[in-house]
Parts: C-alpha cells; sequence; structure tokens
C-alpha cells in the first residue's frame, strides 16, 4: 500500500529539518508512538494502535538508510511486531523538505505493508486515518516550532494514549469499519464459546 502525504511547518527549511530529526522531540506528535532507545541512526519503540474493543502493540525498530542534509531528504525503513500476535508493520517513508513562502513544505512518500487485524480495513480506510494522522502530526509539529507566549502556561506531560484508529478515521469510515471490528469480536466470542464447550467449562 502507498501513500502520499504533505503539510507545512512554519520555519525555514534548515531548522525543520533538524527538528525531524530529532527522534525524542517529534515523537510525542505522533499518536499512539514511544521512544524507547535512539542512537542517532536507528529507533526502538513501541506503537499503540486501538481498533474498536481491541488494543493491539507493536514493537520494533525503525532505522534511517539516508539523511541528505544538502538535499533534504531522508529515507526511514521501519518494521515491528505485534507482542501479542501474529500481525506485523513494515513501512519505507521517504521524506523531501523544501523551502516554500518561509516556511518549509514536507512530503512524505510511504510503502506500508500491514498483516493482522488493521490491515482487515483496506487501503481506503488507512488512506483517511493517515491523512488524520499527518494532520494531527503536522499541527503538533507547528506548534512546538511556534514560539509561546512569556506568560503562557508549561503544559503537562500526558501518559501516551493508544491510536484509535475508529476515531481518527471519523464517523463515517468509523460506520464502514465497525463490520470488520464486529466480525473479529464475533471470530473471538465463538471460538471462546467453542473451546468451553470442549472442555465442558459453562
Amino acid at each position: 500500500m502507498e501513500l502520499h502525504h504533505e503539510f507545512t511547518v512554519p520555519v525555514p527549511v534548515d531548522e525543520a529539518w533538524r527538528t525531524l530529526l530529532d527522534i525524542e522531540r517529534v515523537a510525542p506528535c505522533m499518536p499512539g508512538a514511544s521512544v524507547e532507545e535512539y542512537d542517532g541512526k536507528t529507533v526502538s519503540g513501541a506503537v499503540k494502535v486501538k481498533v474498536g474493543p481491541i488494543t493491539v502493540t507493536y514493537k520494533g525498530s525503525a532505522v534511517f538508510e539516508e539523511q541528505d542534509e544538502t538535499a533534504h531528504r531522508m529515507v526511514l525503513i521501519a518494521g515491528g511486531r505485534e507482542t501479542h500476535g501474529q500481525g506485523t508493520a513494515r513501512a519505507t517513508l521517504t521524506g523531501t523538505l523544501e523551502e516554500r513562502d518561509g516556511g518549509t513544505a514536507v512530503s512524505v512518500h510511504t510503502d506500508l505493508t500491514v498483516t493482522g487485524r488493521p490491515a482487515q480495513f483496506g487501503r481506503g480506510v488507512m488512506a483517511e486515518v493517515g491523512d488524520r494522522l499527518v494532520g494531527q502530526f503536522a499541527a503538533c509539529l507547528s506548534e512546538q516550532l511556534t514560539p509561546p507566549p512569556p506568560d503562557a502556561p508549561v503544559a503537562e506531560e500526558e501518559p501516551e494514549a493508544p491510536l484509535d484508529l475508529l476515531r481518527a478515521a471519523g464517523v463515517p469510515v468509523a460506520k464502514r469499519a465497525a463490520a470488520v471490528v464486529a466480525a473479529v469480536v464475533g471470530v473471538l466470542v465463538v471460538a471462546r464459546v467453542r473451546r468451553w464447550r470442549r472442555t465442558g467449562r459453562k
């Protein structure tokens, strides 16, 4: 699945480049993501994804395959696996930055492969979710890059919440995805009832 997103941030391209490479700074802007370790090239961490009543946690790592400061181009290869399940997620992200009207235009091309429960949503839903998440990320990043007023209160850091796919997708997409979630829950319930019958439990 290939996805493409663009957003702008209100700072010159060199400053935007340094900020986007500051993984520990930008990670809180991505819903559900947490960074455990970063050595300047490899990032280790986790992403929590909530699909209706089900929460899936992926743990894995991402490696910067390319960081071209002159061209302002970066390539990040990421991969993760469910901590309780067989699902996997792999992505190659190619980002390019370009100065535009005093700010920076950021273009991100993602080649994404997902297996397991979130994959049931299909490309259309995942693309819409991606659009919303990139919008949230860009707004958060822009807020970080904009100096606060001198008398502004310091915001307290909140615990990381899982990425809620249904909420991120919005009501129309959530209605389409509800059937998938219901089917997944139904399969789990049927499997549990069958297991109880085999073991003689009531």
